[in-house]
């Protein structure tokens, strides 16, 4: 009888799309066993490298992938400048 029975609502499950929380436990574990037997320095943890966060945010964002395959782009003040530019020459041209 479906009609007197409310379904009920989907469990909320949050799926994270930018981070592998499994592959990054496992990769620290790994990386703590080879420290222990001393293929790998001991690591600083007070020391934080930039390095290593770099690029890593515009690897996720289409908008930011799409920015860097597009390369430079002519900014804005050189762009009011081309066009200040222009509109004095312009100027100049009628002016004679």
């Amino acid at each position: 009888m479906g009609l007197f029975q409310s379904r009920q609502p989907r469990k909320f499950r949050r799926v994270s799309i930018y981070t592998d929380e499994s592959r990054e436990r496992l990769q620290h574990l790994v990386e703590q066993v080879k420290r222990e037997n001393g293929e790998l320095p001991a690591e600083d943890a007070t020391k934080v490298d930039p390095d290593k966060f770099r690029g890593t945010f515009s690897q996720f964002t289409p908008r930011a992938q799409r920015r860097r395959e597009r390369g430079e782009r002519v900014g804005w003040p050189v762009a009011v400048v081309v066009i200040v530019a222009l509109i004095v020459i312009w100027h100049l041209l009628l002016s004679r």
